[in-house]
């Protein structure tokens, strides 16, 4: 295993990781799905990061599909919103 340090890829994992810990705290905090699924999503995209920062970059067998499903949770998250907004 080798670290590769890509500059990019190491603010993402952190940004991606800010978010995680933010999605949890708002599901916590108002036991909604909607923070959870973007908090997940976000979750997946770290994993994707680390993976890459690992030196396990080419291991796209892998990374699609947990990008994939990240940007699933999001659209999941986002689609939850705008139905309960609409109902409001």
């Amino acid at each position: 295993m080798v670290i590769v340090w890509d500059p990019v890829a190491f603010t993402n994992l952190v940004f991606d990781l800010v978010i995680l810990c933010l999605g949890i705290y708002a599901y916590n905090r108002k036991k909604g799905v909607i923070g959870l699924y973007i908090g997940a999503a976000f979750g997946l995209f770290a994993i994707s990061y680390a993976i890459t920062i690992l030196g396990y970059g080419s291991a796209v067998a892998v990374l699609i599909p947990l990008r994939i499903l990240g940007y699933l949770f999001v659209i999941i998250g986002l689609i939850l919103l705008i139905r309960r907004t609409l109902i409001k």
